[in-house]
């Protein structure tokens, strides 16, 4: 689901939770944004079934390939918007490895970008995170080295 603001609420955006943004702003002349609604129980489940996990790890499980995506801190604002150009950033490194691993490109929409942002950001949303929910077929699938030294990654793709 997304909400729409005017260009005029874009500066509120920028400070705003996740929860101050339950009431839609009254709609202003101009360019309208579509401001997705994250869920990180929805990242969590496209975490394994997109296929992240085989080249991010979330509490030790998972690959190494790419940076960990453990949730620091709480409360943290979800940004998907800066989730979205941490991922551009190593767009190249990742399409090359999904190509490899997979024999496609994984396709995102907004809102899973959304969801797979409120999962990364959510500590809460990570307890328990386990081999467990990785289905045997993909268990295997993990790479087990860092596919850039964490050291050479373009700046803003660490975690």
């Amino acid at each position: 689901m997304f909400r729409v603001i005017g260009r005029s609420m874009l500066p509120l955006l920028v400070a705003a939770t996740v929860s101050t943004l339950t009431a839609a702003p009254a709609m202003a002349a101009g360019p309208m944004i579509a401001v997705p609604s994250p869920d990180a129980k929805e990242g969590r489940a496209l975490f394994v079934f997109k296929g992240c996990v085989v080249c991010h790890s979330v509490n030790g499980v998972g690959g190494l390939a790419g940076p960990p995506l453990d949730a620091v801190e709480e409360p943290r604002i979800i940004d998907p918007v800066s989730f979205a150009a941490r991922m551009w950033r190593g767009s190249l490194a990742m399409a090359e490895l999904q190509a490899t691993e997979f024999g496609y490109q994984v396709e995102l929409t907004g809102e899973e970008i959304a969801d797979l942002a409120a999962f990364v950001a959510t500590p809460d949303a990570q307890k328990g995170f386990s081999e467990d929910e990785i289905p045997e077929l993909i268990r295997g699938w993990t790479v087990d080295e860092p596919f850039v030294e964490p050291e050479l990654m373009p700046e803003g793709t660490q975690q």
